[in-house]
């Protein structure tokens, strides 16, 4: 029995560790997106492609066999799905590249106020704030901002 509530708890910390409640919320979200770029394949880039002289997918089939009972393979089917991937992992590519480079510039500005400083006398990395050198005790001149 002590196994068992070991177990539970064990599945409940998992559960309701943020990692989890993310991916969750990312699959929600990507299963609503994945509409979206459906919608984009179908009612805006097969049209245009039909102008160039493209081509339906959806209606691209292979009648295996003879008979109305005969299996049909839908391979157009397939090909529009191949599209839809590839066109949400394009626009997934474009959104993480675009937050990336946010993270980026972000961090670049906090990252430009130093932490550190180095003591004139011993040449060690000391905080800014310091007063005098933990390494070789000498007293330092107040850091000016």
């Amino acid at each position: 029995m002590g196994k068992g509530k070991g177990f539970l708890n064990e599945f409940k910390k998992f559960i309701t560790r943020g990692n989890v409640v993310d991916m969750a919320v990312g699959v929600i979200v990507g299963g609503a997106f994945t509409s979206i770029v459906t919608s984009l394949n179908q009612d805006i880039l097969t049209p245009v492609l039909g102008i160039f002289g493209g081509t339906d997918f959806s209606s691209l089939t292979v009648k295996l066999g003879s008979g109305e009972a005969a299996p049909v393979l839908s391979y157009g089917n397939f090909i529009t799905a191949v599209i839809n991937f590839l066109i949400t992992a394009f626009v997934i590519f474009c959104l993480v590249k675009a937050i990336n480079a946010l993270g980026d510039k972000l961090s670049h500005k906090e990252a430009a106020a130093p932490s550190t400083k180095k003591c004139p006398f011993c040449k060690s990395d000391i905080a800014i704030e310091a007063t005098r050198c933990p390494h070789c005790t000498s007293q330092l001149e107040p850091t000016k901002e």
